[in-house]
């Protein structure tokens, strides 16, 4: 499937803002069930200048703004050709060794609620079939629900107020999977949904690192595993390491940000079943 993509972030302040630091993870990379034909990051019209690839794999670009800003537009485009790997992403060449998504973090620590969760799955017929139980399990107990948690709610705190979007799902994937010796990745990617082509936000699901697979998709927001309608974008321990945008600024003005995302096919191709939004 060919899905053309437009991600734009629109920062406004209400004071003159003297300095600007924004590290970007906005272009995805062509691999596995995904072919990059062109893609393009600019910010206020001009591409960046400074770009590396960062200990994830992910393709980051640093820009610094040294006049007084009252706002900054950040755009990235293109069109990305997908096919259907049923969820496997492989054995691939990354730079982090799959053992890195063992470690715990901040936001997937668990408690109580994630190790009752591991501990529900942890006996069932193999390890595969354990992860899928987990995904099932992870998207009954979370109802999706936007604007009910914030970039630093940690999957434990998720699990006991039962309500989040996309990141959380993935959150509480990771934390559960790790807990029964599986390495687990956090995914920031598009998804193209049949109801609309106009989101404001974009998508997360976890991967998880299945014996004799390699990489394997779980999308636990939409309990499913990605198919030809994802668009990986950057990866890493959870979503701070994946962050679409980051940085730091001087000035005391308020900040204000608003995201435009359209994902749809290109020459009217069809895509099936609804997914909820992350």
């Amino acid at each position: 499937m060919r899905i053309a993509i437009r991600h734009t972030s629109h920062y406004r302040y209400d004071q003159p803002v003297p300095y600007a630091l924004q590290r970007l993870r906005l272009r995805p990379q062509s691999g596995p069930g995904q072919n990059v034909l062109e893609w393009r990051v600019t910010v206020d019209g001009v591409e960046p200048a400074v770009s590396w690839t960062d200990g994830f794999g992910n393709r980051a670009d640093l820009v610094r703004h040294e006049r007084n800003r009252h706002e900054i537009v950040i755009v990235a485009a293109g069109t990305v050709d997908t096919v259907d790997m049923s969820g496997v992403y492989g054995f691939t060449s990354d730079l982090a060794p799959a053992w890195i998504y063992e470690r715990e973090t901040p936001l997937t620590r668990p408690g109580e609620r994630i190790q009752a969760l591991a501990d529900s799955v942890r006996a069932s017929s193999g390890q595969l079939d354990s992860l899928h139980r987990l995904m099932n399990e992870v998207h009954g107990l979370i109802a999706y629900k936007p604007g009910s948690t914030g970039v630093g709610t940690d999957a434990e705190s998720t699990l006991r107020d039962g309500e989040g979007v996309c990141q959380d799902h993935a959150h509480a994937f990771i934390a559960a999977a790790r807990r029964i010796g599986v390495p687990a990745r956090y995914i920031s990617g598009y998804l193209l949904m049949d109801d609309r082509a106009q989101q404001s936000a974009s998508h997360a699901w976890a991967e998880a690192h299945v014996d004799g697979l390699g990489w394997v998709g779980f999308d636990a927001a939409n309990n499913n595993c990605p198919d030809d309608r994802y668009v990986r974008m950057a990866m890493g321990l959870d979503y701070r390491d994946a962050m679409p945008v980051t940085g730091v600024r001087t000035g005391q003005g308020a900040e204000t940000l608003t995201v435009e995302i359209s994902v749809q096919p290109v020459q009217g191709q069809s895509q099936s079943q609804s997914q909820s939004q992350g």
